[in-house]
């Protein structure tokens, strides 16, 4: 039975990327997509996911023809990440974002400072949190050794 592994993303190009990530590393694993905050919340609740892969940086709805997206959120990854602890699910997510920093009151926050503490809050789900570059691929690495351990751990 193939994984189902659902990708969190509203930027076609990073999107994209992924995919090739999946079809060039686990191309046994089957793709669902989410572009906002609301329809990664509806697979969510509807799939029998076996991994989320999430961006931060999310607009409220999908973006279509006759949606604007609703408004922009900067942590709305938070939001997905806190509904599926209130939904009581276990579903390992890997955090996949192109923010180095981010705002916050008082200030930017590191990424590093901010995957501490989002650990911290979501240790039953969140596996890694991890920065995406289109020009740099460490975070290919990154992200087959997060799937790998979690693979490793299920057996």
């Amino acid at each position: 039975m193939k994984k189902k592994v659902l990708i969190v993303e509203d930027e076609s190009p990073k999107q994209k990327n992924l995919t090739k990530f999946f079809s060039e590393n686990y191309c046994d694993f089957e793709l669902l997509f989410a572009m906002s905050v609301g329809a990664a919340l509806d697979e969510i609740e509807d799939s029998d996911l076996d991994l989320v892969i999430l961006d931060m940086s999310l607009p409220t709805t999908d973006v279509g023809d006759k949606e604007s997206g609703g408004r922009p959120q900067g942590f709305g990854g938070l939001e997905v990440l806190t509904n599926i602890t209130i939904l009581g699910k276990i579903i390992p997510v890997i955090v996949l974002t192109g923010y180095e920093s981010f705002l916050k009151e008082g200030g930017d926050v590191s990424l590093d400072k901010l995957r501490d503490e989002w650990m911290a809050l979501y240790p039953n789900v969140l596996r890694g949190v991890l920065h995406y570059s289109s020009t740099y691929g460490n975070w290919i690495d990154e992200l087959r050794n997060l799937i790998s351990d979690m693979l490793k751990s299920k057996k």
